[in-house]
């Protein structure tokens, strides 16, 4: 089961078409998991399309624990530890690249306002 307030989490949940090109999994293969109950679902449409939505770590858990048999590229754990580590580089590299930029407006805001001061 998930956690109390797992389903509103930023970033708990994700569809079945980003987990397709994050993780590599096709969607019978979440749906074969939605159907063996280690993964819980939500459906969800936009504009007329459906999409199953699913926890993010329960996904994981359940890419792990399987022999690869879904994913295209290459088999097992490997290469879902690869494609969670390119993910995770890529949240981490958006997040300094925006606390870089906050930086900079920050320290040009301190110096406007020292030249303030000294005038």
């Amino acid at each position: 089961m998930a956690e109390y307030g797992e389903w509103n989490r930023k970033g708990a949940t994700l569809s079945d078409v980003t987990a397709q090109k994050e993780y590599g999994v096709t969607r019978d293969f979440i749906v074969e998991g939605i159907r063996a109950g280690k993964l819980e679902y939500r459906d969800g449409a936009v504009w007329g399309n459906p999409y199953l939505r699913v926890l993010r770590s329960q996904l994981e858990l359940y890419i792990a624990e399987q022999p690869g048999l879904y994913i295209a590229e290459q088999p097992g754990k490997e290469h879902f530890l690869r494609k969670k580590a390119q993910t995770d580089l890529r949240a981490v590299s958006k997040e300094t690249g925006d606390i870089k930029k906050k930086l900079a407006e920050l320290e040009a805001r301190k110096a406007e306002l020292e030249r303030t001061i000294r005038t």
